[in-house]
């Protein structure tokens, strides 16, 4: 199992810069896949604007950089009753479409536990999924005939993980409320800033708000920021990534909210390519970012703590301040055993069979 993922990884690697190799240990894949995949990387675009191929290498880039024997086996280490120890469960998994290969880290829990796999993807990323699928297939033939998608219901599903937004969530719950399940709702990223942070270490907060345009759980939406803290320190290094302009529908969404903003005069602050608005909810729209003042630390943590169940992750340099913080930069790269609104689904999935 730990062989085919890290072979899986090291392939997926190459896609992520751009390059081939000559790894024997790879041959058989590149030679089967690695044209077709650049391919599909390539027009992912056509078929969601948001998916643009930066984007889309960037996340197979952080799904190659999980897949490490060691970082496997350390995973895996802590489930040693892995694989489940009772008859294999269909899993049905609802997945959501807001960045690139989402699913995936669902996808391998499903294989690892010795359950099968009922994906049921989103048509915003179908295309990519379905690719590397195939590739996983290749290279552990005996998970071929345990992975399967579907368009229905999940009517025969055994178990049920689904991932949508609060609306869609609530659907899910009741429609699958006699088969046990994990459904996950909207969730945002915050950063809380301290006045100390180096200029390189705002440029990779930077990443935390801009990568795949905002849309993930794990993106920053919501700063908090000292009292007398100057905003214009964090609007400059993010000029970076004034080349997000360029893109259609950010820029739409960009220009919509700017003009909403200055139609009911809305106070806000305005680097061209990010609207920093005083808010306190954790939730912002594409190209606006919230910040919200404090006048302690110990504030900011209550405050957290009490908003935990809408909060991915918490960006910031102040790591011994606040529990289970990233830094800079790293709120879309979690480790394979930090899973997604902090419900272990390998235990889940091992728990079905007991």
């Amino acid at each position: 199992m730990t062989d085919a993922l890290a072979l899986t990884g090291a392939y997926l690697h190459q896609h992520a810069q751009e390059e081939i190799t000559d790894r024997p240990e790879l041959a058989a894949l590149n030679d089967t896949f690695y044209t077709s995949m650049e391919a599909t990387i390539k027009r992912e675009h056509s078929f969601n604007a948001w998916f643009t191929e930066d984007q889309v290498r960037k996340a197979i880039g952080n799904i190659a950089a999980i897949l490490t024997r060691e970082g496997l086996t350390t995973w895996l280490g802590m489930y040693p009753e892995l694989p489940s120890p009772g008859p294999a469960k269909t899993i049905g998994v609802v997945m959501a479409g807001n960045i690139p290969l989402v699913g995936f880290h669902d996808l391998m829990c499903v294989l690892l536990s010795g359950h099968r796999f009922l994906g049921k993807p989103s048509s915003k990323d179908d295309h990519l999924l379905r690719k590397v699928t195939d590739i996983i297939s290749t290279a552990a033939p005996g998970w071929t005939d345990r992975i399967n998608y579907t368009e229905g219901y999940l009517k025969d599903a055994d178990a049920i993980i689904a991932t949508g937004s609060d609306n869609t969530a609530r659907h899910f719950a009741y429609y699958f409320r006699d088969k046990p399940h994990i459904i996950r709702r909207n969730r945002n990223g915050v950063a809380v800033l301290t006045g100390n942070e180096t200029r390189e270490q705002l440029l990779q907060l930077g990443e935390d708000i801009f990568s795949y345009f905002g849309l993930g759980c794990r993106n920053v939406t919501k700063i908090f920021v000292p009292e007398e803290y100057p905003l214009e320190k964090l609007l400059e290094p993010l000029e970076h990534f004034s080349s997000l302009r360029h893109h259609n529908k950010f820029a739409n969404n960009l220009d919509y909210n700017r003009s909403v903003y200055l139609m009911n005069k809305v106070p806000f602050l305005d680097n061209g390519v990010l609207l920093l608005k005083e808010d306190e909810r954790l939730s912002s729209p594409v190209g606006v970012v919230y910040y919200e003042k404090y006048s302690h630390l110990e504030s900011v943590t209550k405050k957290i703590l009490l908003q935990q169940d809408q909060i991915q992750c918490v960006v910031t340099v102040a790591s011994d301040a606040i529990e289970h913080a990233v830094p800079p930069g790293g709120s879309q790269s979690p480790a394979l055993w930090e899973y997604a609104d902090g419900v272990d689904t390998m235990k889940f999935l091992t728990d079905l069979t007991r």
